[in-house]
């Protein structure tokens, strides 16, 4: 159903564990929305880690806990006045804000970013399906739980998720955008680039161990960064970019290489794609439902093919498609699947 996002403008309170100053598409996202919804004349605020005492994640200290108090939490929700609660993550303050909604009979929404139970059993013995068990629990009493692809949707379905709805993602074209390639003179051609976390499910061994030519860069950094800068001395690690030179990077390279198998979309796959750089990534959920034209980008259970076959490509068809992802359309999906917190919901599950 469209709902005209500049009437009746509202309240609208965002939980998230997720927070600066993480780098991750998590934050990209929120922090994109926010700015359009604002513009919109909506109020947002934001529930974050910030204010409490946080500690690492073990094996991922960039990654914090919060180590909130239900009474500072639910203070925090009732001094929002709210006329709309979502619940971005599954951490402990969005499983606060769960408990603080069903206590007092309040309807919310929630988002699904994360392959959570393909990241725990990377690295622990846990079963994928005890962990789909705990996502079911945390996002059946909302009223929806949006998920960016359709690929995603349908999977989560196979899991036994209900009440699903689409809140795809935007990219901002004024940043990543065609220009001048001012990176990477240096290395010899062509320039193949990866953005984003240096971690076991990004799967960045795959790109790293491809016999194709040229120079592979890296941006971004990870837990997994020393190992493979021991393992492949040859590549060159540039650490997180931001801003205007992130945006030459994606602009400077020949093909953006997405190795990728859990990703729930991959917003630097738009970054890339709105910068006029071709895409070369595995056919999974993510890129096979953003790489939707063969002249803008390669899928191929061979990333090496992949890689080859999108060097001949023209930027400009990347960028076309890269056009078509806006952070407005993203925010009207928002908008659309959000419920009034006195809106009658289902009966919700005990805790």
């Amino acid at each position: 159903m469209y709902i005209d996002p500049k009437l009746s403008c509202r309240r609208i309170l965002i939980v998230t564990d997720a927070w600066r100053p993480q780098i991750n598409g998590v934050v990209r996202t929120l922090e994109s929305l926010a700015k359009q919804l604002r513009e919109w004349g909506h109020e947002v605020s934001f529930l974050t880690p910030e204010p409490f005492w946080t500690v690492p994640v073990p094996t991922y200290p960039e990654i914090r806990l919060s180590l909130a108090s239900r009474r500072s939490v639910f203070l925090a929700m009732v001094r929002a006045r709210a006329h709309h609660i979502h619940i971005a993550t599954e951490g402990p303050l969005g499983l606060l804000a769960r408990r603080y909604c069903l206590e007092r009979g309040k309807a919310f929404t929630t988002s699904l970013h994360t392959r959570f139970p393909e990241y725990v059993a990377a690295r622990l013995p846990v079963p994928e399906e005890w962990s789909y068990g705990f996502l079911r629990w945390f996002h059946d009493p909302a009223v929806t739980t949006m998920v960016p692809t359709p690929s995603l949707r349908d999977e989560l379905r196979g899991h036994g998720f209900t009440h699903l709805s689409l809140w795809g993602r935007g990219v901002d074209g004024r940043r990543f955008r065609l220009g001048e390639r001012s990176m990477f003179t240096e290395m010899p051609g062509p320039h193949l680039l990866y953005v984003g976390r240096v971690s076991a499910e990004k799967n960045v061994a795959d790109f790293l161990a491809l016999d194709v030519p040229g120079s592979k860069i890296v941006v971004g950094d990870g837990p997994e960064r020393a190992h493979l800068e021991r393992l492949y001395p040859e590549v060159h690690f540039a650490g997180y970019l931001h801003g205007e030179a992130l945006a030459a990077a994606y602009r400077s390279a020949d093909v953006f290489v997405f190795p990728s198998r859990t990703d729930t979309f991959g917003n630097v796959l738009t970054e890339a794609l709105a910068s006029g750089t071709p895409v070369a990534a595995y056919p999974v959920t993510g890129p096979r439902d953003i790489v939707t034209d063969p002249r803008a980008g390669t899928l191929s259970e061979d990333l090496g093919l992949a890689v080859r076959r999108s060097l001949t490509l023209e930027r400009l068809h990347a960028r076309a498609l890269g056009e078509q992802f806006t952070w407005a359309a993203s925010a009207q999906q928002f908008v659309s699947a959000l419920a009034p917190i006195h809106a009658a919901q289902r009966l919700a599950k005990a805790i």
